[in-house]
């Protein structure tokens, strides 16, 4: 059995340093690079990414949805990415962010988290929002497997504050839940927990317990205004474990695969730097 997904972003993020690198063909940044919004286009672009990157970063994360959007033929372009990322050394987040109930949900962990599925990466998002609990199927099959999970926890979109600060019976804000549910799954870990937390970068300041003993997906760095300076100051005691997640910024330097190589250097050098 492979080792936990946490021992090995640990041991890659300690090595390659880091940085989770998102890749997001977005129409607007195919046309920026000179292909064509379409499946030629999007598997230039991805296989560039990862030719570039796929050697260099802790993390890869396709983000599904740009793939979905070409149906059968985009859906083979990212099990392709998946593939040879993972072949060139990198580890896979992919950014699917499911959540269902029941069978639905077994189904999705058995797309991204069983090892015979095409698309089976190193961790998939998934969203939290139907209950906690309705994720289990996939805390199961990731620790089968030796796979990550990240939940969406604080998010920095506005929209996400009604939900994820409402607060229960107990008094608890839904977000601050489930940290803690992300804490209990991690208990005992060494040196880092698999199950890890989306927790966005631009918030400005957290008012929640982040010591999770696990990963902390922290998106926003670049393009949405947060620089590597602000992970030390919004994260505190838990910043070593922060995983900053960039995607604009790093992507608008291709298709030069040597520009985007040094874009990512350089987010590295600058995250080790303000982390210490």
């Amino acid at each position: 059995m492979t080792a936990p997904f946490g021992t090995r972003l640990r041991q890659a993020m300690d090595t390659r340093g880091p940085l989770c690198v998102g890749i997001d063909p977005h129409a607007a940044l195919l046309a920026a690079w000179g292909l064509g919004d379409d499946v030629a286009g999007l598997e230039r672009f991805a296989r560039t990414v990862v030719e570039a990157l796929a050697g260099e970063v802790a993390v890869l994360k396709p983000q599904s949805a740009f793939f979905e959007r070409f149906g059968s033929r985009g859906i083979a372009v990212l099990e392709q990415a998946v593939a040879e990322a993972r072949s060139a050394g990198a580890l896979v987040l992919m950014d699917a962010k499911r959540g269902d109930i029941g069978s639905t949900m077994a189904a999705y962990a058995d797309a991204f988290l069983a090892p015979t599925s095409p698309l089976f990466s190193d961790a998939v998002t998934v969203s939290p929002y139907l209950g906690f609990g309705s994720l289990r199927p996939a805390f199961d099959a990731a620790r089968a497997s030796g796979a990550g999970v990240f939940a969406l926890a604080l998010t920095s979109n506005p929209e996400g504050h009604e939900v994820q600060h409402a607060r229960g019976a107990d008094g608890l804000t839904v977000a601050q839940s489930v940290l803690r549910h992300l804490a209990a799954e991690n208990a005992d870990a060494d040196p880092l927990g698999s199950f890890g937390a989306v927790v966005g970068a631009t918030l400005g300041s957290i008012d929640a317990d982040l010591d999770i003993n696990g990963p902390l997906l922290a998106p926003g760095i670049g393009a949405q205004g947060a620089t590597p300076a602000d992970i030390s100051k919004l994260f505190g005691p838990a910043a070593d474990n922060v995983l900053p997640s960039v995607s604009r910024d790093i992507l608008k330097l291709g298709p030069s695969v040597g520009a985007l190589r040094e874009g990512a250097a350089r987010f590295v050098d600058e995250t080790r730097t303000a982390i210490g």
